[in-house]
């Protein structure tokens, strides 16, 4: 049960929602964390215990870090990270009742997120940008060059034929053209590949906000920390403040704030991202 200052602001939101010529979402870890996807606690515990107990992690995004000796045990790890983070829908349908709110609007989304939900949830592939990469693609490690590759194939294989928290030596991926091995796409330093898709995307973004400087533009920022703000925080609330007719909107559970320059034309909910959606259906 949301808050009555929530309920106050989710009101707000639902009108600006209704009235905007155009809404610019932005996406961060918190909406999948809303959704189900958690990386720790009773989940964790149960997809990779046999990980834990042997290795001694604690969590998925420390495991990502580990340093596996092998690579049959670093692809068991991540094969089955993938899968169930990439592949598997999310245990709640938030993204589900995002789109549904989005329907009929003209829309674009920003993401942080690499798991792909968005998709998953039936959002078109044209509105969509995933900025720092796809769990579902691979690359060359050095790299060699700048494609990207589709892994749903070998992750379902390495998932199914794993045993002691190690793949079969044959599908440990390797590059098509050099014969280095392959890494995930995803932004962590300067050998991030950004391929042709990405560049598309990054395209079709950057001429959706050229084309809506001005007018009644909702920022729609859901679930953003401040692990990257120069992405989507920082940018929502720039051109919040150039475009006198723009509204700022943040749910973020413990962290849902605007600069003063903005705040009177930010709506502000410090509240689940699920428990907000669900609000939001109702109005």
């Amino acid at each position: 049960m949301l808050k009555r200052h929530n309920q106050d602001e989710l009101q707000r939101l639902a009108d600006a929602i209704a009235t905007a010529d155009a809404i610019v979402v932005g996406a961060g870890a918190g909406l999948s964390t809303a959704a189900g996807l958690t990386y720790a606690g009773e989940r964790f515990e149960r997809l990779f215990g046999d990980f834990a107990e042997k290795y001694g992690i604690r969590d998925m995004y420390s495991g990502g870090f580990y340093p596996f000796a092998t690579p049959e045990e670093r692809w068991a790890w991540w094969s089955r990270h993938i899968w169930y983070n990439r592949y598997v829908p999310a245990p709640k349908d938030t993204y589900k009742k995002l789109l549904a709110l989005l329907q009929g609007k003209d829309f674009f989304v920003l993401t942080t997120n690499v798991d792909h939900q968005f998709q998953l949830a039936g959002f078109p592939k044209d509105r969509l940008f995933y900025m720092q990469g796809d769990y579902g693609l691979w690359q060359c490690s050095k790299p060699c060059h700048d494609s990207t590759y589709d892994n749903y194939e070998v992750v379902r294989l390495m998932v199914q034929q794993q045993r002691d928290m190690r793949v079969p030596s044959e599908l440990v991926p390797r590059c098509p053209r050099c014969g280095r091995p392959m890494t995930m796409n995803l932004r962590s330093d300067e050998t991030f590949v950004e391929d042709a898709g990405w560049h598309q995307a990054a395209a079709r973004y950057a001429a959706f906000l050229d084309a809506r400087q001005r007018g009644n533009v909702l920022y729609l920022e859901l679930g953003v920390g401040m692990n990257t703000p120069v992405i989507i925080k920082y940018p929502f609330w720039r051109r919040t403040f150039e475009n006198r007719d723009a509204t700022y909107a943040c749910i973020n559970y413990g962290e849902a704030y605007a600069p003063a320059e903005i705040r009177n034309r930010s709506i502000l909910l410090n509240a689940d991202i699920d428990a907000a959606l669900n609000g939001l259906q109702s109005k």
